[in-house]
C-alpha cells in the first residue's frame, strides 16, 4: 500500500481552506486563489482539500500547456460531469454551452453567456449536496476557459460552491505571466514551509542518519520548498547521511542558466563560489579560513552576492540547491582539487578529522596508500557512531585509493556490506564487480558470492535466495567456520521468507539439517542458529534452551551492533517461538533503535515489518499506521520490494470485505510472483482473521488451514489457534482436534502466558461443560497477564458465545461488553461487529456502528472530540486550538456523522481511539 502524501505544517493554509470549506457546507460559496512557486505545496494543499471534502461532490481539473491554444478545453473537463444539467438551462445559455463544446454548430457564444450558463450548471449541480472545483495549474488554462471561470468566481455568492485556483507564481526563472482574469480574487500565497516543518520533512522523508549541518543548509537554500526537500531526499541521499558526497554535475535548463551566469562572474569569485560549493555543511568560519588560504577575501564575495546567488552570514547558504552545483560545475578539476586541499587544511584547526580526510580524498590527484588507510580508520569510526552511509562511503573512496590489491579488495567488500545495509544496491553490485575483476583468494570469493546473496534477498526476497546462501555457507566452512555459521543464519532467514516456494534445497528443513556442530564456545549466535534449527529438525522443545539463550545473550548488549542489524528478525523470531511477548517486543525494539540510529535501511524495513504487527497485537492501530508510513519510505527510498504484514493484518482488523479481499488477493499473487512463501502466509492468515471477525466460518477455516500448513516454526504455531476457532465454528470438529493437538507440540514445556493462554483457548473451543468453563477462564486469566489485547479481545468473545449459548446470560454480557469495547478501540471492526451480535442477543442494547469508525476521525477531529468529551464549550476548544468557535462546531458535526451521535451527551459514551502508546 502506498504512503499517503505528508502534509508537513501548513497550519495557516489549512485554516483558511477548512474555513472556506465550511461556508460553503453552510450553504454560502467561496474562492481561494492559491499562488506560490513551483514545488510549494499547492497540490498538496488542493489534496488536502478534497480529502476533507468528502461529504461534497467534487470536481478537480488540471491545467495542460499543450492545451494552452484550445479555447474552453479545460472548462470542457470541468463541465463534463454535470453537463446532463444543461437541458434546464435558459435556451441561450443552453446554445452558448452546446457551441462551446462542439456539440451545436454556430456563432462563438458570448463570454458573458457562456459565464452564466456554467455558473449556472455549477449552481445546479450543487443543490444535491456542495460542489467543491478544484482547478491545479491555474496557469496552464486556455485563456477562454480562464476568462470564463474568472467571471464565474466573481459572481458565486449562496450557491454552495467552492472554487478554488492553484497558480505558480511568475519569477525570474519561469517564463509565465500574471494572470490578470484572477486579479482581485481572494487569494492565499503558499510560500515555502517553515523551518522546523522543512526540517521535519526532510528527516521524514530521508530514511537514515541526516548530517544536521547539511540538513540545515538544504532547507534554508530551498527555503523550505517541499518539492525541493522532497526530490533531494530521494536523489541527494549519499550527501544528507553524512556529507561525504560531491555536489551533481548533471545537466537542466536552470542549472544550465545558473552556470551562465557564474561563468560571467569574474575568476576569483567563481573560485570563492566553488569553494562555497565543495563544502557541504555551509559552515562560515569553516570557509573564510579555507578562503584565505587561497588568497581569497570579502571583496571577492560581492559580485556573485549582488547577483543573489549566495549568502554568507552566519553560514553560506546559495539561493537554490541547483545553483551550489552550477558553481561546482563550472570548476575546473584543478580548480576542485585546490578547493578541496583548501578545505582539508581548514577543516584540520576545527577539528574535524573525517570532514578534513574526506577533503583531501577529493583533492587526489590518484592512488594513495596512507590516505586510503585514513579513510579507512575514520570510516570505522563512522560506522561505530552510526554513520553507516557515511562509512560506506569513506570506504569506497578508500577502497579507489589503495594500491594494495589485497588491502583494495577487503576495503572493496567492507564498503560493499555497508553500502548494503544502506539499501544502496546498485552500489554493492558495482563494487562487487571491481572486486571480482581484482585476484581474489578462496575465502574473498566465497564472500563476494555471500553478499551478491544478501543483496539479491534484500532486494528482491526470492525462491532462490535460501539455497544460494546455503551455498555460501558451505564455501565458507573449510575457510572461516565462524563466518559459514552466520552465513547459515542468513540462510536460515531467508529460507523463512521464502517458506513453501523456496527452490528444492532451500527450505527450512534443508538448511537447519545442513548446520554443523559447533566447536568451541559457543555465542549468543551461535545459540541461535543451534536452537533454530533444532526448532525445525526436533521440535520447539529440543530448540528452546538454545533459543532462551540466544534472546537473553543478545537483550543482554554482549552482542556487536552489526550482528544486531543482521539477525535482529530472528532474534524476534526466537522469542515468538519461545511466546515470550518481553522478550519479542524488546529485542524488536532494539533491532530498530540500532537500524535507526545507523541509517541501516534494509534491517530498519525488516525491523519496521515487525513492529506494525507487534503494535497491531496490542492493539495500537493508530501507532501501525505511523510505522507504515515510515516503512514505505523506507522502501521507496531503497527501492525494496517485500511485502508490508502489518498492511494485511490492518486490512483485517477493519473488517471490510469488499475492499479487503481483493488487495489481499494481489498481495498474495505478488508474493508468489517474488517467491516469499512467508507473504503467502501472512495474506493467508489475514484473511482467516478478516473471515473469523465477520462470521465466515468456513472461508476462515479454509484459509487458516493453508497458513497453517508447512512448518514456519513460531508463525506455524500462530495460525493454529485461528484454524482451531474457525474448525470448531464451522463444524470441523476432526481439523479443530488435529490443530489443538499440533499447537500443543509448539507449547509444551512453555512457562509462558501467552502461549499456555492460547492452547487453554483452543482446549476451551473443543470441549465442553465444566472443562470449557474452566479453560475459557484460565484463558481468560493468563491473557490478562500479558499485553496482547487483541488475543484478550479474541478469548472474551469466545467465551461470551460460549456463556450465552450455555444461557448464562449475565456472565455472557459482560465478557461480551468488555470485548466489544476493545475491538472498537483498535478499529477491529469485524470483530467488534461479531460482538454486537452476540450482545444483542443476550437483550444488551448496543448502537450500531456506521461504516465510518473512530478510527476515520482525522487528528484534529479527534483532538476536538475529546476535549468536548470533556466539557469544553466551542469557545474555549477554539481559543486552546487556534480556530473559530464555528470551526470547533463543523469539526464536531462531522465527529456526529462518523461516530453516528447526535450530540455531545452521546459524546461521552462514543468510543474513541485510547490515549497512545507504545514506543
Amino acid at each position: 500500500m502506498a504512503a499517503a502524501p505528508i502534509l508537513q505544517g501548513r497550519r495557516h493554509e489549512r485554516e483558511r481552506l477548512d474555513q472556506a470549506l465550511l461556508r460553503v457546507e453552510d450553504g454560502e460559496s467561496a474562492v481561494l486563489v492559491l499562488r506560490g512557486e513551483a514545488g510549494a505545496g499547492k497540490t498538496t494543499l488542493l489534496r488536502y482539500l478534497e480529502e476533507r471534502a468528502s461529504g461534497c461532490r467534487i470536481a478537480r481539473i488540471t491545467g495542460v500547456e499543450s492545451e494552452l491554444d484550445l479555447p474552453f478545453a479545460a472548462l470542457h473537463q470541468l463541465c463534463a460531469p454535470v453537463l446532463a444539467s444543461a437541458a434546464t438551462l435558459p435556451e441561450p445559455q443552453r446554445q452558448a454551452i452546446d457551441v462551446a463544446f462542439g456539440n451545436a454548430s454556430g456563432a462563438a457564444p458570448g463570454k458573458l453567456v457562456l459565464g452564466l450558463a456554467v455558473l449556472s450548471l455549477l449552481a445546479e449541480a450543487a443543490e444535491e449536496r456542495p460542489l467543491v472545483c478544484l482547478v491545479d495549474d491555474a496557469q496552464w488554462l486556455d485563456v477562454a476557459t480562464r476568462q470564463v471561470l474568472g467571471f464565474v468566481a466573481r459572481r458565486l455568492h449562496a450557491e454552495s460552491v467552492l472554487l478554488v485556483f492553484a497558480v505558480r507564481e511568475p519569477g525570474q526563472d519561469t517564463l509565465l505571466t500574471g494572470l490578470p482574469e484572477l486579479t482581485g480574487l481572494p487569494e492565499l500565497t503558499v510560500d515555502g514551509l517553515a523551518e522546523e516543518d522543512a526540517r521535519a520533512l526532510l528527516t521524514a522523508t530521508t530514511p537514515g542518519l541526516l548530517d544536521a549541518r547539511v540538513a540545515d543548509r538544504i532547507v534554508a537554500e530551498t527555503r523550505g520548498n517541499p518539492l525541493a526537500l522532497l526530490e533531494l531526499s530521494h536523489s541527494g541521499r549519499a550527501e544528507l547521511l553524512g556529507g561525504f558526497a560531491l555536489p551533481s554535475v548533471g545537466t537542466g535548463a536552470l542549472q544550465e542558466r545558473y552556470e551562465q551566469r557564474i561563468r560571467a562572474l569574474p575568476e576569483p569569485t567563481r573560485l570563492l563560489l566553488l569553494l562555497a560549493a565543495a563544502d557541504p555543511t555551509g559552515d562560515a568560519a569553516l570557509f573564510w579560513r579555507a578562503a584565505q588560504a587561497l588568497g581569497l577575501g570579502a571583496e571577492q564575495a560581492v559580485p556573485a552576492q549582488e547577483a543573489q546567488l549566495v549568502e554568507i552570514g552566519g553560514n553560506v547558504r546559495f539561493r537554490h540547491p541547483l545553483v551550489r552545483s552550477a558553481a561546482y560545475a563550472a570548476g575546473d578539476p584543478e580548480a576542485r582539487r585546490a578547493v578541496h586541499r583548501a578545505l582539508a587544511g581548514a577543516s584540520e584547526s576545527g577539528g574535524d578529522r573525517r570532514r578534513r580526510v574526506w577533503h583531501l580524498a577529493a583533492a587526489a590527484t590518484g592512488p594513495d596508500e596512507r590516505l586510503a588507510a585514513e579513510l579507512a580508520d575514520v570510516a570505522e569510526g563512522a560506522e561505530s557512531r552510526g554513520g553507516i552511509a557515511a562509512a560506506a562511503a569513506l570506504l569506497r573512496r578508500s577502497a579507489e585509493l589503495t594500491i594494495d590489491p589485497g588491502l583494495k579488495i577487503e576495503r572493496t567488500l567492507a564498503a560493499s556490506r555497508a553500502a548494503l545495509d544502506a539499501g544502496d544496491f546498485a552500489s554493492v553490485l558495482a563494487m562487487l564487480a571491481r572486486a571480482e575483476a581484482l585476484p581474489v583468494d578462496d575465502l574473498q570469493s566465497a564472500r563476494i558470492y555471500l553478499i551478491r546473496g544478501l543483496t539479491d534477498r534484500a532486494a528482491h526476497s526470492g525462491r532462490e535466495a535460501p539455497a544460494a546462501l546455503l551455498r555460501a555457507a558451505e564455501r565458507l566452512e573449510p575457510l572461516d567456520g565462524s563466518l559459514a555459521r552466520h552465513t547459515l543464519l542468513d540462510a536460515w532467514s531467508a529460507a523463512l521468507v521464502a517458506g513453501r516456494l523456496a527452490v528444492p534445497g532451500g527450505d527450512l528443513p534443508a538448511v537447519s539439517a545442513a548446520t554443523p556442530p559447533l566447536n568451541g564456545t559457543p555465542t549468543a549466535a551461535d545459540h541461535l542458529l543451534d536452537g533454530l534449527a533444532a526448532l525445525i529438525t526436533a521440535g520447539t522443545e529440543a530448540g528452546r534452551p538454545s533459543l532462551r539463550e540466544a534472546v537473553t545473550g543478545f537483550l543482554a548488549d554482549a552482542v556487536p551492533a552489526d550482528l544486531w542489524l543482521r539477525y535482529g528478525v530472528l532474534v524476534a523470531n526466537a522469542a515468538l517461538s519461545l511466546w515470550d511477548y518481553e522478550g519479542w517486543e524488546a529485542a524488536n525494539a532494539r533491532h530498530a533503535d540500532l537500524a535507526r540510529a545507523g541509517g541501516a535501511l534494509v534491517p530498519l524495513i525488516n525491523a519496521l515489518n515487525v513492529r506494525r504487527v507487534i503494535a497491531l497485537w496490542r492493539g495500537d492501530v493508530t501507532y501501525a499506521r505511523e510505522l507504515g508510513l515510515e516503512e514505505s519510505t523506507v522502501k521507496e527510498a531503497t527501492g525494496t520490494r517485500r511485502a508490508s504484514y502489518g498492511d494485511f493484518f490492518l486490512l483485517a482488523y477493519q473488517g471490510r470485505a469488499a475492499q479487503a479481499l481483493p488487495l489481499l488477493t494481489e498481495a498474495a499473487a505478488e508474493a508468489s510472483a517474488r517467491g516469499e512463501g512467508l507473504g503467502l502466509y501472512f495474506t493467508e492468515r489475514a484473511t482467516a482473521l478478516l473471515h473469523l471477525g465477520l462470521g465466515h466460518y468456513a472461508e476462515a477455516t479454509a484459509a487458516a488451514e493453508q497458513a497453517a500448513s508447512g512448518d514456519l516454526g513460531p508463525f506455524t504455531a500462530q495460525a493454529l489457534p485461528d484454524l482451531v476457532e474457525a474448525a470448531v465454528r464451522s463444524g470441523a470438529t476432526a481439523t479443530a482436534e488435529t490443530a489443538l493437538a499440533r499447537l500443543g507440540t509448539y507449547t509444551a514445556g512453555s512457562d509462558l502466558e501467552w502461549g499456555l493462554g492460547l492452547q487453554a483457548r483452543a482446549r476451551a473451543l473443543v470441549s465442553h461443560g465444566g472443562e470449557a468453563d474452566r479453560s475459557y477462564a484460565e484463558a481468560v486469566e493468563r491473557l490478562s497477564r500479558t499485553r496482547l489485547r487483541f488475543e484478550l479481545a479474541r478469548t472474551r468473545l469466545v467465551y461470551g458465545e460460549w456463556l450465552r449459548r450455555e444461557r448464562s446470560r449475565v456472565a455472557a454480557r459482560q465478557q461480551l461488553k468488555q470485548a466489544y469495547e476493545e475491538f472498537i478501540a483498535m478499529g477491529a471492526d469485524g470483530f467488534a461487529e461479531r460482538a454486537r451480535h452476540e450482545l444483542l442477543a443476550t437483550g444488551e442494547k448496543v448502537r450500531k456502528r456506521t461504516a465510518d469508525t473512530a478510527d476515520d476521525l482525522t487528528p484534529q477531529e479527534e483532538q476536538v472530540a475529546r476535549m468536548a468529551r470533556d466539557g469544553r464549550t466551542n469557545a474555549e476548544i477554539g481559543a486552546e486550538l487556534y480556530i473559530s468557535a464555528r470551526t470547533v462546531e463543523w469539526h464536531l458535526r462531522k465527529v456526529f456523522g462518523k461516530l453516528g451521535i447526535t450530540s455531545r451527551r452521546e459524546l461521552r459514551d462514543a468510543p474513541l481511539r485510547p490515549p497512545r502508546r507504545m514506543r
